[in-house]
């Protein structure tokens, strides 16, 4: 067979030193249980926890010494955690692994196999019944009861107990007066939030999490707060909003929205496009547009789109075209500035693709449709069908020119004269996209019918 390993144990003094903490946190928890008039279901789950994983230390301390030192099978083995497996699992590549170590490899964002570093082609966990027979197998041969995974290895979501003890002192520290603390608490939880999805979901466990992160924006003058602090907060913000169980959470909780408004004026430009990328992910949900769109939002954005920092434009892009989608943004957008501020862009020569894409949405506003007119929008769109190779592109500028058509007869002498020297609606009407077929004919048919009217009469 194989070469052999051996099955590691705790010697005697680490297993009575974690009794003694696990008995220690059990009275703690006892206490927080009795002093407490409600019933406090969290210290009760964490109670039965600790229980158990007592119960599994005095098992595994019984077993015979024999479990310490006998070899067992490299394929026994897990490539992740070294140790015999308890739950083997096979990933797309064929490796087999232990459940709890892969889908942590995989919780943390990993899409490669750990071994063959082979991208996985999915990351379905297929149960390995020949070998979780074999191992059955050789522990009732050699007389060994199979240790169960207890809370000390890891739970559904990926991680330990220490993950979790960390988390909360993190937040902890988000509370103290000291800024030191609160800076590298935040960074801490910054980073954690971005490589681990699984820390994400935490967030969502505890209805004290958000607040308790968003404390030292809250209570701070915005004048002295520190940039980097503000920073990694909001970073934070949006590493939890990508979480879709985080989105009604994260902006149903009181300041958070108000304090993304804010992060868009005020902070680093690294801090205001992060908020503005926030605002986006959370707007993923209609019932959070219409919260982003009431609390004021959308005149930052236009404003921090009209500043133009390349760093900033295509979250403020993004965030602006999927607010945008319910009616009633539109109308505050409009309002606001957004087709001055989008037109512009567009005639410099910037995020072109996206931009039209909102002024699109927008053509379909009266005022909007207007100011378009206004500001010389119909040379510039005919201009860029002309030039553009991106069919999309070309799509949405016919659909705001068509509008405009229906709604300014002052505007057809432009595009019938821009028709007559390039033909650029006719040929738009033959190769564009279904859409921009469609319209583009319905711009031909209506200055056809306006010709005929005037010669007819």
């Amino acid at each position: 067979m194989a070469k052999s390993g051996v099955v590691e144990g705790n010697p005697p003094t680490a297993t009575a030193a974690k009794a003694s903490e696990l008995k220690r946190e059990l009275q703690r928890l006892v206490k927080v249980i009795l002093s407490e008039e409600d019933i406090n279901v969290d210290a009760i789950d964490k109670t039965h926890q600790t229980l158990f994983a007592l119960k599994d230390l005095k098992l595994n301390n019984k077993r015979p010494s024999s479990f310490n030192t006998l070899p067992f099978p490299d394929e026994f083995r897990c490539p992740l955690s070294k140790e015999l497996m308890r739950d083997p699992v096979i990933v797309s590549t064929g490796q087999t692994y232990d459940r709890p170590f892969i889908q942590k490899w995989l919780k943390a964002g990993n899409r490669t196999c750990p071994r063959t570093q082979q991208v996985l082609s999915h990351t379905i966990l297929t149960p390995n019944h020949l070998i979780c027979e074999m191992i059955s197998q050789w522990c009732k041969n050699n007389g060994i009861q199979m240790p169960e995974h207890s809370v000390q290895y890891l739970n559904d979501e990926g991680l330990t107990e220490a993950d979790r003890d960390l988390f909360f002192s993190l937040l902890e520290k988000m509370s103290s007066s000291t800024l030191s603390d609160q800076k590298v608490a935040a960074r801490e939880l910054r980073l954690l939030t971005k490589k681990m999805p699984s820390f994400r979901a935490l967030f969502g466990e505890s209805a004290d999490a958000i607040p308790q992160l968003v404390r030292p924006l809250s209570r701070s003058n915005s004048n002295f707060l520190h940039p980097n602090l503000q920073e990694d907060i909001i970073t934070t913000l949006l590493n939890l909003s990508i979480h879709d169980n985080n989105k009604k959470l994260v902006a149903k909780t009181p300041k958070v929205i108000p304090l993304l408004v804010d992060a868009l004026r005020s902070g680093t430009i690294e801090t205001r496009s992060n908020a503005a990328a926030a605002l986006f992910t959370l707007s993923a949900l209609d019932s959070n547009k219409e919260l982003i769109g009431k609390s004021g939002a959308l005149k930052p954005l236009i404003e921090l789109l009209d500043e133009g920092n390349p760093v900033a434009m295509k979250d403020v892009a993004s965030a602006l075209f999927s607010l945008c989608i319910i009616h009633d943004n539109k109308a505050r957008a409009v309002r606001d500035g957004a087709v001055r501020a989008i037109l512009k862009k567009i005639m410099s020569n910037v995020q072109v693709d996206e931009l039209l894409a909102i002024l699109a949405m927008l053509s379909n506003n009266q005022k909007a449709v207007e100011e378009m007119g206004d500001l010389g929008a119909v040379p510039c769109l005919l201009n860029i069908i002309r030039e553009t190779t991106c069919a999309r592109s070309k799509e949405n500028c016919i659909a705001v020119l068509y509008t405009i058509c229906y709604c300014d007869r002052t505007k057809w002498k432009t595009i019938r004269d821009e028709e007559k020297t390039y033909g650029t609606i006719s040929q738009l009407a033959q190769n564009g996209t279904a859409r921009a077929k469609r319209k583009a004919n319905g711009i031909l048919d209506r200055l056809n019918r306006a010709v005929n009217l005037t010669h007819t009469a």
